[in-house]
């Protein structure tokens, strides 16, 4: 993960580095995908999520498109 001032400073630096954007994430986003992903893994019953589940996440916070769905 890389930090940005916006998404301007993003497509400045994908320039310079010839590199394609992936997902532009809010602070928000971050912070709510982190806390959200990783809030039970110090449990000693924690299971992964399904691909599904995961899905479900994103949405939720509002991650949407194709870079946030799972290849079947």
């Amino acid at each position: 993960m890389l930090l940005f001032r916006s998404e301007q400073h993003v497509e400045r630096w994908c320039r310079q580095w010839g590199r394609e954007p992936g997902a532009i994430l809010s602070l928000q986003q971050a912070w709510a995908l982190g806390q959200t992903w990783y809030a039970d893994r110090l449990d000693p019953a924690w299971k992964g999520m399904s691909h599904r589940q995961a899905e479900e996440v994103f949405a939720k916070i509002g991650l949407g498109g194709d870079f946030w769905k799972f290849a079947d």
